[in-house]
């Protein structure tokens, strides 16, 4: 085996190996959220493409910070799979698909739902904060962001792949996913790169709970079998 194809299977293997039999043995049917979730996508952004349905997907899925908190709270769930207009469809439905049926995998369901709707609602409510913080401060937003659409599916796929990265081990995907927001950021300055930092700050915040919460419950794990906690 040579360098790359073990650092491959060093950085990719528990992920792969936790994948492979779910999928081989039922194929699409592991991954019925997923599926679910990219009809949902593409339904609303042909919608939202049609003269008589482009309202509608901005009332009930589209959120910007200028609108009331709580109107842009009921319209967070939904805005989880309204893609943006200006950008491909196919590659935000391709990235729903693969990262979300990975999660739903690993991490089931419901959990996945959590934590892309955790990321999502991080750079939601983020942009209202740079708001109020102002252009002059280094985390703040000029007015007119006030008007841009939150970032969709992005937020919670980002989040979502940087979860999924902590958890499995593949440290250098982390750090490559995070950099690339930061390089977007830096060339852009576009809200949608500064929402992707934010979901990735939250889903941190996440990691390291649940890092926490597993090293205690192998601490009184060991302590009980009288022998020393596992190190991890």
């Amino acid at each position: 085996m040579n360098t790359l194809a073990r650092w491959a299977h060093a950085e990719w293997g528990p992920l792969y190996a936790t994948v492979r039999e779910p999928l081989l043995k039922r194929r699409w049917r592991a991954v019925p959220l997923s599926i679910g979730a990219v009809c949902l996508t593409a339904a609303l952004h042909y919608a939202q493409n049609q003269s008589w349905g482009y309202g509608f997907v901005q009332d009930v899925g589209a959120v910007r910070a200028e609108d009331p908190l709580l109107p842009a709270l009921l319209r967070t769930p939904l805005s989880l799979f309204v893609p943006a207009l200006d950008l491909p469809v196919w590659g935000a439905l391709a990235q729903i698909l693969i990262v979300f049926g990975i999660a739903e995998i690993c991490l089931g369901r419901w959990r996945t739902l959590v934590l892309a709707y955790t990321a999502t609602l991080a750079g939601t409510l983020y942009a209202r904060l740079g708001l109020w913080l102002g252009p002059d401060h280094p985390l703040g937003l000029p007015v007119s962001d006030s008007h841009v659409v939150d970032t969709g599916p992005s937020a919670a796929v980002v989040g979502l792949a940087v979860f999924l990265g902590c958890r499995y081990g593949a440290r250098v995907t982390v750090g490559a996913v995070i950099a690339a927001m930061v390089v977007e950021v830096a060339l852009k300055g576009n809200l949608a790169g500064k929402e992707h930092l934010a979901a990735i700050a939250a889903v941190l915040v996440l990691c390291g709970v649940s890092a926490l919460r597993q090293r205690r419950s192998r601490g009184r794990t060991g302590a009980g079998s009288g022998l020393p906690p596992i190190q991890s």
